[in-house]
């Protein structure tokens, strides 16, 4: 375990020279902004605005309906211009609130705030959940559900994700670097509720200065240490990481809770922070604009609802057209039809690619390498389970543990026939999640 890595994995070009040593800069939306009532796992938020209502910064613009859901805050002062609805990411069309900034940033008062330690715990996780925190890395699950765990006193590792290992991205990187005492603040809300843990802040050792500055900050903290991890895609997957750091392993069965852990990102520790200390909801996330194809590629802190179109020109705008748009990481990012769509709470990176090496791959036969198996972090056959995926063999598809896949996407980056194995076994596991909920 002195390497602090797992089994497999690549080491795919990272990109993230483009845009790590620009600090964040702030933006102002120019379009209307869109609120889908889904950005998160569970059911969708109800609105609580009508259309023409005007809205401060803060004010709450849909409710949690349930408990695995999560509320939405307007992240500008303007006018709901509509609730209806509107494209998104995934192609699909969401219910969404539309509403038109006035160009004020008007607040609504902070929630009355007292100090950590006169906090029960019921109150810190309320205050979780009234702020609307969800995953930040991409998953959209609902904090204050992920915090409520049935004994705390078995969590035995507050686990900070601060690998950052998809190509290109470094929000995280950013925002540890211009802020390490937030997210300290916001990890120590966690050892607060899980008072018998040991918080863990894990960081790929290809940020030296990241990990140098929270050693410094965490030496006189017991109950907090820095790990540095080997670095290799995909060190921030949950399961691997977690390996990596405390040698535990769970599967598809399980939760990180069901071996003593509770795993967050650096954007979602930070919100929290801004929560419970500074009485504040979640309306802004850092979002990366990088690639070859944009002029000066930075990282933006973006009002939630905020288009996809208005980072462009903050950026520079294009040096050339891309022929290729993602939304997140280049490894497990949805590519984009275009840019008409809004940041949620989920968006991470927008990037702009000049060429497609993915559409242009002419896919041969498989030549019994083995490569893939070799990469594989969840110790899988993905070659043999993307053909059971391609013929629908659902049976032998589960008898080879294709559930157990975590979708990284390195056996088809290794694969020399460029065999599309990631999406086939992504698209059988979609089908089989399905029918596991029916």
């Amino acid at each position: 375990m002195s390497k602090l890595t797992f089994v497999g994995g690549i080491h795919p070009y990272d990109g993230k020279d483009l845009s790590k040593d620009i600090p964040i800069k702030d933006i102002v939306p120019v379009s209307d902004l869109v609120y889908p009532l889904s950005q998160h796992i569970g059911a969708p938020a109800k609105p609580v605005v009508s259309v023409g209502d005007r809205v401060l910064v803060g004010q709450r613009i849909a409710e949690a309906d349930g408990f695995v859901s999560s509320h939405i805050y307007s992240s500008v002062s303007g006018t709901v211009k509509a609730i209806e609805d509107r494209r998104v990411l995934t192609g699909n069309s969401l219910k969404s609130i539309v509403i038109t900034s006035d160009g004020q940033f008007e607040e609504v008062p902070a929630w009355p705030v007292k100090p950590l330690n006169e906090m029960s715990h019921e109150e810190i996780i309320e205050r979780i959940r009234e702020a609307g925190i969800v995953g930040m890395g991409g998953a959209g699950f609902p904090t204050h559900v992920k915090v409520s765990v049935k004994e705390p006193s078995k969590i035995d590792y507050v686990i900070v994700n601060g690998a950052e290992c998809e190509p290109y991205l470094t929000s995280d990187y950013r925002k540890m670097v211009e802020e390490p005492e937030t997210l300290i603040a916001g990890l120590r809300v966690y050892l607060e509720l899980f008072p018998y843990s040991l918080g863990i802040i894990a960081i790929e050792d290809n940020k030296p200065d990241c990990i140098k500055i929270f050693k410094s900050l965490t030496k006189d903290e017991p109950r907090i240490t820095v790990k540095a991890l080997t670095t290799k895609y995909p060190q921030g997957s949950e399961r691997q990481l977690i390996f990596a750091v405390t040698g535990r392993t769970l599967n598809s069965k399980l939760l990180p809770a069901d071996v003593g852990c509770v795993v967050n990102n650096v954007d979602t520790m930070n919100a929290v922070a801004n929560a419970v200390y500074n009485g504040r909801p979640l309306t802004r996330r850092i979002v990366t604009v990088s690639g070859n194809c944009i002029r000066n590629p930075r990282n933006f802190s973006v009002p939630i609802g905020t288009m996809y179109a208005d980072l462009v020109p903050e950026a520079g705008g294009f040096k050339k057209d891309p022929v290729k748009i993602i939304s997140g990481g280049p490894m497990m990012g949805f590519c984009m039809f275009g840019l008409d769509v809004p940041i949620t709470k989920t968006a991470s990176a927008l990037l702009c690619l000049s060429a497609d090496d993915v559409s242009r791959m002419e896919p041969g036969n498989c030549i019994n390498c083995g490569r893939c198996v070799n990469v594989c972090p969840s110790r899988l056959v993905p070659k043999t389970l993307s053909d059971h995926a391609a013929n629908f063999n659902e049976e032998e598809f589960m008898a080879c543990h294709g559930l157990e896949c975590v979708e990284c996407g390195c056996c088809s980056f290794i694969c020399p026939a460029k065999r599309p194995l990631t999406q086939n076994i992504k698209s059988m596991r979609k089908i089989l999640l399905a029918k596991k909920k029916r």
